[in-house]
């Protein structure tokens, strides 16, 4: 299992612009009925939308998301994802003094927010199904990997055939934490020096609920998936 990679500091001009170089580098998987790409709400899902409109793929959203330090919520002490998983950095919470009870507490609230983002994005629609098949797992890009690791051990329990995480950015730490938990982790930069994902984009706006509702509406219709 090999990390591609370019080691350069790379910066893509927008989500679209990364998720169509991510896809370049998937051709091998193009028109395959067993493919189905997953992205990561909110970032996640304009470059999913991307690599799934080259391959010829349905989309779907995963959500994973970062359970932050009171004070320092860009600080993740761990993460949870769909399915009910929850992986957590003991060190991180040892260092930070976070008692099991303030663990609970930032758990439940984050668990709503991922029940209703589930509710918001999918609607009515059922998830797809991932057993047995090649999924793709995306992201805007990945720092840490807590986020990442609670998506990946959700998704083995859901027993797919094959599962890749592909991404634009991520440093080679956190590619070499994740290589063992995937079957392939497909990243188009892996600069050395890395401090947030947002400094390899020029344009990295936030990206709103309503537009990964419209991604995922416009993915589900063949004629504009192509588009």
């Amino acid at each position: 299992m090999a990390v591609d990679r370019e080691t350069e500091e790379t910066i893509f001009e927008n989500r679209v612009e990364a998720g169509r170089r991510l896809a370049s580098r998937l051709d091998a998987y193009k028109n395959r009925k067993d493919v189905i790409v997953l992205g990561i709400p909110r970032g996640g899902v304009p470059v999913a939308f991307e690599v799934a409109a080259s391959l010829g793929a349905p989309l779907d959203v995963f959500i994973s998301r970062k359970l932050g330090v009171p004070g320092q919520e860009e600080l993740a002490f761990g993460a949870i994802a769909s399915g009910g998983v929850r992986v957590l950095n003991r060190e991180i919470t040892q260092m930070a003094g976070l008692s099991d009870a303030t663990v609970e507490r930032i758990t439940a609230i984050v668990g709503k927010e991922l029940e209703r983002r589930e509710k918001a994005y999918r609607g009515d629609r059922k998830a797809l199904t991932v057993e047995g098949q090649t999924v793709f797992l995306v992201d805007d890009g990945i720092a840490t990997g807590s986020s990442m690791l609670a998506a990946i051990r959700a998704l083995r329990q859901m027993k797919p055939g094959r599962l890749v995480v592909a991404v634009p950015v991520a440093p080679p730490s956190t590619c070499n934490r994740l290589k063992p938990e995937v079957d392939d982790l497909i990243c188009v930069s892996t600069p050395e020096n890395f401090y947030a994902i947002g400094e390899f984009y020029d344009d990295f706006s936030q990206v709103t609920d309503e537009e990964v509702t419209s991604l995922l509406l416009r993915a589900a219709q063949p004629i504009a998936h192509k588009v």
